[in-house]
C-alpha cells in the first residue's frame, strides 16, 4: 500500500457511509475501494495487522453472519490461513478499513479519522 489514504468501504454499510461523508466534507482525498469487488489482498491485511493495536481481532467481524456461517475457531487457525480465509471472504472484515500505511482506522472513529487527515495535510505541506 501507498502512504496515499486507502479507503475499504462498502456502500450499504451505515458506518462507511458515515466515514465517507466526514471524508468529503473535510476535503480529505482517498482511494475508494469497493471491500467486496475490489478485497484487500493478504500482503495488504498483513500490512494492516502490522498497523492494529489489537492484533486479528480488530479486523476481523466476529460477529457478522459470515464468520458464524463458516463456524471459524480463530485459535485453531493458522495466520496464513486466516488471512487467506478474509481476504477470499471479505464479509469477515470489519468495515470500513482506512490506512495510510502508517495508522490505522477501523470503523467510523472521528478521533482517529481526525489524526488520519492531519497527517495527510502535514505531509501533503512538506511536500509542497
Amino acid at each position: 500500500m501507498t502512504n496515499e489514504l486507502v479507503f475499504f468501504t462498502y456502500p450499504s454499510c451505515t458506518s462507511c457511509r458515515k466515514t465517507k461523508s466526514w471524508l468529503k466534507e473535510e476535503h480529505v482525498d482517498v482511494e475508494e475501494r469497493h471491500l467486496f469487488r475490489n478485497a484487500p489482498t493478504v500482503d495488504e491485511l498483513m500490512e494492516l495487522l502490522k498497523l492494529s493495536t489489537d492484533g486479528i481481532e480488530s479486523l476481523l467481524a466476529t460477529r457478522s453472519q459470515a464468520f458464524k456461517d463458516l463456524g471459524i475457531d480463530i485459535e485453531d487457525m493458522k495466520l496464513s490461513e486466516l488471512l487467506r480465509l478474509m481476504s477470499d471472504n471479505p464479509k469477515l472484515l470489519r468495515r470500513p478499513i482506512i490506512t495510510d500505511g502508517k495508522q490505522l482506522v477501523i470503523g467510523y472513529d472521528k478521533p482517529g479519522l481526525e489524526t488520519l487527515a492531519k497527517r495527510k495535510h502535514r505531509t501533503i505541506a512538506h511536500v509542497s
